[in-house]
This record gives C-alpha cells, sequence and structure tokens, in this order.
C-alpha cells in the first residue's frame, strides 16, 4: 500500500500516513514557470494499492488539476488499484442546477475523476449523499460525526443540550446527531419576506436555558452561522457552539466568527487551516486521520467501512 500526498493538506496526509505506520510515498508535485502542473512518481508503484490524499479546497481548480494529473501518473505507472481520498469534495454545492442554463459540476468532476483512472473514491461528508451516484465506480462516504461526537461527550454537559440545523436543508445530518446524543432538535427557519428586506429568522424548537450545539457540513462566509447564533441567543438559550466538518472560511469569516456570539467553532482537518484560523479564539480544530486512516486500512484489506459507524 502507498499513501500519496498532494498540496492540499500534507499536514492531514502526514498524519493518516502516521496512522497507517507508513511513510509517504515519494512523490515530487511542482509548478513550471507558467503554473503547469508537473508530478512525477519517485518511487516503484507498479501492483501497488495506492492512495492520493488531496482536498479539492482553496485553490480548488489547481487542486482538482493536481489529483487528475497524479492519478494519470499512476495509472502509467502500473498501480493496482488508485483510490482518490477527498477529505474535502470541493464541487459538492453545485449538485443540481441552479437555475436554466447553469452546470452540475459535481458531476463533471466526477467524471473527471473517473476518466483519469481512479478505481475507488473515499470522501468525507458529502454536502449531498446522492453524489455518491455521479461516480460510475465505487465511493465511500465517511462521517465525522463519530468524532465530533466524541468530542461533545467530553467538552459539554450532555443533560442540557438542544441540537439545532441551521436551515432546513441540513434537518436530516442533525437529526442523526441528535439521536446519537440522546437531545432534542430545534431548526431555524430562515426568509426573506420581500426583496430587499433582511432575512427573518424563526426558531422552530424551545431553546430557551439551552446550550445549543448548532450542525452542519460547511461554513463558508460564516454569515449564516453567526445570524443563527444570534437569533437562538434571543430566543434565551444559554450558549451556542457549533461544529461543522469543513472549515472552508472564506474572505472575512474567521474575522465574523471571532466577533460573533458564538462560544465556540469546532471544525475538523479536512481542509488545511490558515494560521488566521489556528490563532482564532474561539475556533478549533478536530483531526479526522484516524478515521480516514482506519477507511484507507479497511480498503486495503477488502474489509467493510460501513461497519465504522455501527
Amino acid at each position: 500500500m502507498k499513501i500519496l500526498a498532494g498540496n492540499s493538506n500534507r499536514a492531514l496526509t502526514e498524519a493518516i500516513a502516521a496512522y497507517l505506520g507508513l511513510p509517504l510515498a515519494k512523490c515530487q508535485v511542482r509548478r513550471f514557470a507558467d503554473m503547469e502542473i508537473f508530478v512525477e512518481i519517485q518511487e516503484n508503484v507498479r501492483g501497488q494499492d495506492t492512495f492520493i490524499v488531496q482536498s479539492t479546497s482553496y485553490p480548488a481548480n489547481d487542486h482538482l488539476m493536481e489529483m487528475l494529473i497524479m492519478i494519470d501518473a499512476l495509472r502509467r505507472a502500473s498501480a493496482r488499484r488508485i483510490t482518490a481520498v477527498l477529505p474535502y469534495f470541493g464541487y459538492a454545492r453545485q449538485d443540481r442546477k441552479q437555475g436554466p442554463r447553469t452546470p452540475i459540476s459535481a458531476k463533471l468532476v466526477a467524471n473527471l475523476i473517473t476518466h483519469a483512472g481512479a478505481d475507488r473514491v473515499l470522501t468525507v461528508d458529502l454536502h449531498a449523499g446522492q453524489i455518491q451516484g455521479f461516480f460510475d465506480i465505487p465511493t465511500d462516504n465517511l462521517f465525522s460525526a463519530r468524532d465530533l461526537v466524541r468530542d461533545i461527550k467530553d467538552r459539554l454537559p450532555l443533560d442540557n443540550i438542544m441540537v439545532v440545523s441551521p436551515d432546513v436543508g441540513g434537518v436530516v445530518r442533525a437529526r442523526a446527531l441528535a439521536k446519537r446524543i440522546d437531545a432534542a432538535l430545534a431548526i431555524v427557519d430562515k426568509r426573506r419576506e420581500r426583496a430587499g428586506e433582511s432575512e427573518v429568522m424563526n426558531i422552530i424548537g424551545d431553546v430557551a436555558g439551552k446550550s445549543c450545539i448548532l450542525i452542519d457540513d460547511i461554513v463558508d462566509s460564516g454569515g449564516t452561522l453567526c445570524n443563527a447564533a444570534d437569533a437562538l441567543l434571543q430566543q434565551g438559550a444559554k450558549d451556542v457552539y457549533a461544529y461543522i466538518t469543513h472549515g472552508v472560511l472564506s474572505g472575512g469569516a474567521v474575522a465574523r466568527i471571532a466577533a460573533s456570539q458564538l462560544k465556540e467553532l469546532v471544525i475538523t482537518d479536512t481542509i488545511l487551516s490558515t494560521e488566521a484560523i489556528r490563532l482564532s479564539r474561539n475556533i478549533r480544530i478536530v483531526s479526522i486521520a484516524p478515521l480516514i486512516g482506519e477507511a484507507i486500512a479497511r480498503i486495503a484489506k477488502e474489509e467493510s467501512v460501513s461497519s465504522l459507524f455501527d
């Protein structure tokens, strides 16, 4: 088995390799002067079970192209099996037509990965589970809830917890986590009554006196999260935490979170954290390297991956 690291999140790849007790395969991914990507696998991979770990995070297109070229390099080097490990699948939000004459980019990216030569895909908390069907190769979608639940149980009093979905679309995810910690569920109903007017946020559920946990898969600008925290506190919530898998945190998101009423935002390391994130007073990172490492080990040994979540 060989583990290869792209440039998107080398720290996570090294942690996965350490969990598996393996060195990273020698691989050079560099740029020519015009930013054209060049890949060289610097050790023999013929007949090997290979895993490329690469999140398609910022800059998404560069990291995606790196992965495609690494897949092609392994295929031409006669690797026995190539698994594309995408802790963060960056195009997952474009999983349907948003309007007339718009693309379904998640399907296009799935086709690119498949046709480049990947034999299998491993990812974490897809934005929409049905994206697995976009791939014509076996696809495993891991759930970070196992690790987040462990963190919640270690740090928060479970007798006064309310799990909250920040929008109606995330109810299934929030309900699953609430069930695992035996907590009640609330929903933030966000609507804009008229064009040009601010959004009205109604809370479905009694959150008065509760420690609320907002749960979602992606935090990007952080606006929805901060507004939801404000609405919950206005309804009498004791304090508000957020547990999010993928910390995209683009633009001024980190400053927005720092200035918000969120007591703590917990994210995983599927995306490499910036220095601003690491220094933020109310953002904490939980590693899911052991989860991905265990899934890789089970794939290599042809064992069940779904049993990780039983």
